[in-house]
């Protein structure tokens, strides 16, 4: 194998290596201890939040939020959520301002916002709506985040390339015969 062969597949696995692990990121799931069922207006719902960083290990040092919103499209309200004994348990207690439909979901401040699902507060049979079954923050990493997008990806890999390719030449113009002196 000759060296700028070597050099070229060594600069090709570092450009494809640092784009996947760029790509790799964080993110972390929420579950909750209870839903929001039977709430009245006014009335503190107090839930405990589980941080899971990767889905595994108990996310600490973070400050999660429960959002909540009317969801005729009033103002957003946070809840702030305080540490408790166990690591990456979080309790945080909600208040909704009225009666109506509200939405909920949880601001991990780690990766994402985590929509979670409706309910009606105040009316007769007051029942949370959870958005899926299994929500979309638990089974992997976020579609959208804070963190690196494809096209940044891409353009690392793009730098990466440069960089090789500069490399390249220098290694080569060091390598060419130098022309004799008269």
């Amino acid at each position: 194998m000759t060296r700028f062969t070597l050099v070229a597949a060594t600069a090709l696995a570092a450009a494809l290596t640092a784009s996947a692990t760029t790509l790799a990121g964080g993110w972390a799931t929420v579950g909750l201890s209870s839903l929001p069922d039977g709430a009245r207006p006014g009335e503190g719902w107090v839930v405990d939040l589980t941080v899971l960083q990767h889905g595994r290990t108990p996310l600490e040092g973070v400050q999660p939020r429960v959002l909540v919103e009317a969801a005729n499209g009033g103002a957003e309200e946070a809840f702030a959520a305080r540490p408790t004994e166990r690591p990456g348990v979080y309790r945080a207690r909600v208040m909704f301002p009225s009666a109506g439909e509200w939405r909920y979901s949880v601001d991990d401040d780690f990766s994402q916002v985590h929509q979670l699902g409706s309910v009606r507060i105040g009316a007769r049979g007051a029942q949370a709506t959870p958005a899926a079954a299994t929500p979309r923050s638990a089974a992997g990493p976020p579609e959208s985040s804070d963190g690196v997008t494809l096209a940044g990806a891409l353009g690392i890999a793009f730098g990466a390339g440069l960089l090789a390719a500069l490399f390249t030449t220098v290694l080569r113009r060091r390598g060419q015969p130098k022309p004799a002196e008269s």
